[in-house]
């Protein structure tokens, strides 16, 4: 058998014709003309109608940064410091990310994705929103949210960067705080560690206001009968949809400015004021309360400034020497 031979359907429609050579010839010509025909208009039709490139504006070490990523950030930047930015400022921090992403491959190992997906959702709950309503916002103000999770994904790895290769320069001492107070005559405020129940009126997702309202007010109730821990949990147990969580322990210098004022503001034995949640209403109550000694929330704040200066300058003068070391072409 040739190589042009096949067991096939002859003319007639019977099994088993052999076709020579010289048969086929013409028509595997005029199948492959077909073809090329057929090819080329596909291919007019995906090229004619393929969405248009993005323009590059910068390739940082080989990789692009487009006209797109430049729009996407400065909205994104416009949405936090509610001012439009230079769009060098904006260029200059994709450049930045871009650096810090690439570094980052040489140290850490794949970024688990449920690390962004936390922060992002941090982010969202402190706007007040669900992740799925701050994914609405987001696409109401024309922001993709992986632009967003790409922001996070370089701070991410840049903090894990800066923290591992400056460890020892970013120690603060005793020393160092008492210094700083010194320095900012700052005196040192009552430092407390509380000792806590969170007690916490479920309220099903996508429940109305109505319902919201009427949780809020069964919880303004409790505050008001709750006058011990030991009786008031007792009493919130038996109300319907009401859970009681383990009791927890505080540091006053662990927690925000506000939270901690709440706390000092409640009386032992008493519950916070509600406070709405993704999963309902929630309050504290406070069981006990006590002076401490171990840190003081004015220590905890000098500390923390004087550790995110030493973070900052390192962080600055290590981006610069990767600039200085990074190829970059601007287009």
């Amino acid at each position: 058998m040739t190589p042009f031979t096949a067991t096939t359907a002859n003319r007639s429609g019977h099994p088993g014709g052999s076709w020579s050579r010289r048969r086929i010839a013409p028509r595997t010509a005029l199948a492959r003309r077909v073809l090329a025909t057929v090819l080329l208009a596909a291919a007019a039709l995906t090229f004619g109608h393929a969405p248009a490139r993005a323009q590059i504006v910068a390739i940082v070490n080989g990789e692009p940064i487009t006209a797109t990523d430049i729009a996407q950030r400065s909205k994104l930047l416009q949405l936090s410091t509610h001012k439009a930015p230079a769009r060098q400022e904006v260029l200059d921090e994709l450049i930045d990310d871009k650096l810090k992403v690439q570094l980052s491959k040489r140290y850490i190992a794949e970024v688990p994705k449920r690390e962004i997906e936390t922060a992002y959702a941090g982010i969202a709950r402190r706007a007040g929103l669900t992740p799925q309503q701050f994914n609405a916002a987001l696409k109401q103000s024309g922001i993709d949210v992986d632009a967003l999770k790409a922001r996070i994904h370089a701070d991410f790895v840049w903090n894990q960067i800066v923290r591992g290769k400056f460890q020892g320069s970013l120690q603060v001492g005793e020393k160092d705080v008492a210094a700083a107070l010194q320095s900012k005559n700052k005196q040192e405020a009552t430092g407390y560690e509380y000792v806590l129940r969170p007690i916490l009126l479920l309220v099903p997702k996508g429940s109305s206001t109505n319902i919201l309202e009427a949780r809020k007010r069964e919880a303004e109730s409790l505050r008001a009968r709750f006058q011990n821990c030991d009786e008031g949990v007792r009493l919130a147990m038996a109300l319907p949809d009401v859970a009681v969580r383990d009791t927890v322990r505080r540091l006053s210098a662990d927690l925000p400015g506000p939270q901690r004022e709440v706390l000092n503001n409640t009386p032992v034995g008493h519950l916070t004021p509600p406070d709405t949640t993704m999963t309902g209403v929630e309050l504290f109550a406070v069981c006990s309360k006590e002076a401490s000694s171990s840190e003081t929330p004015t220590r905890r704040e000098a500390r923390d400034e004087l550790y995110t200066e030493r973070y900052n300058a390192l962080s600055k003068k290590f981006l610069k020497e990767l600039r200085a070391q990074a190829l970059i072409e601007l287009r």
